[in-house]
């Protein structure tokens, strides 16, 4: 499987390291057709995501002008959105998604919730599953029911790195997000997926996108890791978004 694309990148507008042109300079050493840009949304907490969701637009110009410089490959403006409430409300307006190349929808453990009743579903029901079986039973099914309800009723090109540090019922989401047009990430940045993931996601008609999650341009691109989960799960390229096919 040859993958042509990392549609999974931050820059210094969120908590990467690397500007905008220095992540698709590394994007272009790696051969890479396609680069995004999808730095973190303004809830996440210590100053972790953008100031504001306007930095969008900004970020959308400086990549028309590295496009114009650097016609060789396609720099794609995009998101990775937070999740705030239980209700997979976003915390960045639908108006500015739909003018973005794609849409990244994350559910991330330290983030400004929507309100009190929300971060207490999402943020302390969490916390207490780890010493408690019962609260973490509630607590997978409230994540796995906001991220079915973001890529419902939003326009999702990809759920990023479903299941990291919060739980999920990967079947279901797998559903919810096939029914929608709406992709899996399978995250090179980070060593928890397993082949099985890939097998129940697909048996309930999942399709899969591979990404770096880079916070660092010497990341960008550095797919391997993930390459090796869809490869050891017998995952077709048909089935994967960035590969390239045929």
């Amino acid at each position: 499987m040859q993958l042509i694309a990392d549609y999974h990148t931050h820059s210094v507008h969120s908590h990467g390291t690397g500007t905008v042109e220095e992540n698709v300079a590394a994007a272009r050493r790696r051969g890479l057709w396609a680069v995004a840009i999808t730095d973190h949304g303004p809830a996440n907490l210590f100053g972790l995501g953008m100031k504001a969701p306007e930095v969008l637009l900004s970020i959308q110009k400086e990549i028309q002008q590295i496009e114009g410089e650097r016609p060789d490959i396609r720099v794609l403006a995009g998101v990775e959105a937070n999740i705030v409430s239980g209700d997979g409300d976003l915390d960045v307006p639908d108006d500015l998604l739909r003018d973005l190349d794609v849409v990244l929808v994350g559910l991330h453990p330290m983030v400004r919730y929507r309100s009190a009743a929300d971060a207490l579903r999402l943020g302390f029901l969490n916390l207490a599953g780890r010493a408690s079986e019962a609260l973490y039973r509630r607590g997978r099914e409230t994540n796995t029911r906001a991220l079915e309800e973001a890529v419902t009723r939003h326009e999702v090109d990809i759920v990023s790195h479903p299941g990291l540090h919060l739980s999920i019922d990967t079947e279901r989401l797998a559903a919810a997000c096939a029914a929608v047009g709406t992709a899996l990430e399978i995250s090179a940045g980070h060593r928890y997926m397993t082949p099985e993931f890939v097998h129940v996601a697909r048996a309930a008609g999942a399709v899969f996108a591979i990404n770096s999650d880079a916070h660092r341009p010497e990341d960008v691109g550095n797919l391997e890791q993930g390459l090796a989960v869809a490869e050891a799960a017998d995952l077709p390229a048909a089935l994967v978004l960035n590969a390239r096919h045929g």
